[in-house]
């Protein structure tokens, strides 16, 4: 008899610990599934302050080995006028280097041989993004009609600070809206529990030309640049 009420003793003790340790841990859980996120956008526009031109060197002649060195020719001229518009080395980069043969094809009969064509074309950054008009009819006058300005892309060198303004109205955007959710479901916000962020500079290209320059200077137009952040936050709520 004594032994059968202990054994009930016993359990009984088990089933109340069993339950307090479902009532500690029930809570806890549950806190866990409530949140609210929210995505939000900040975007600040600058004025871009370094510009990327694409040039190619092209030439035409009797046999490859003379169209690449004429095109070597054409390039090295290039690059002096670079220089002597303090573009450095490192911002001078080989996109392309090729040599083929070109052929014309007459009516009706076999194509025809009509020379090889060398060609190299180069990336450069222009820092100075005021100076870049004055870079390309630079590179004009010394590749003459061997070269080809591709086009001209002002862009935002260093946009640290632009992303950091952005993301602060990001997050303030974030914030704003988190607080109307909570307000309007009754609930409070707590820690933010997760956060996730995309930036997205906006190119701004400029033009694409192949001629020579006239008397007049050349001017590139920097516009605006958009530089935006995106942000996706999360809160937990009680």
């Amino acid at each position: 008899m004594k032994l059968t009420k202990l054994r009930t003793i016993t359990a009984l003790s088990v089933a109340i610990a069993m339950i307090a340790a479902v009532g500690l841990s029930a809570p806890a859980n549950a806190a866990d599934t409530r949140y609210i996120t929210i995505s939000a956008t900040g975007s600040t526009a600058v004025v871009p302050d370094a510009v990327r031109i694409t040039a190619t060197v092209s030439v035409i002649g009797k046999t490859s080995k003379e169209a690449l060195a004429t095109a070597a020719t054409t390039a090295s001229a290039v690059r002096k006028a670079l220089s002597a518009n303090k573009i450095a080395i490192k911002d001078v980069a080989t996109q392309s280097l090729s040599v083929f043969p070109e052929y014309t094809y007459p009516a009706n009969t076999t194509p025809v041989l009509s020379g090889y064509r060398a060609s190299q074309g180069f990336d450069i950054t222009v820092r100075a993004a005021s100076t870049a008009g004055a870079v390309v009819d630079a590179i004009v006058a010394a590749g003459g009609d061997n070269l080809q300005v591709n086009g001209a892309s002002p862009f935002v060198l260093d946009n640290d600070k632009a992303t950091e303004t952005a993301r602060a109205s990001a997050v303030k955007n974030a914030k704003a809206k988190a607080a109307s959710y909570a307000k309007l479901l009754g609930v409070k916000l707590g820690k933010v529990i997760y956060l996730d962020e995309t930036s997205t500079p906006t190119p701004n290209p400029v033009f694409g030309v192949s001629a020579k320059a006239e008397d007049a200077a050349t001017q590139i137009d920097l516009g605006e640049q958009k530089v935006t952040v995106s942000v996706t936050v999360r809160w937990s709520i009680g």
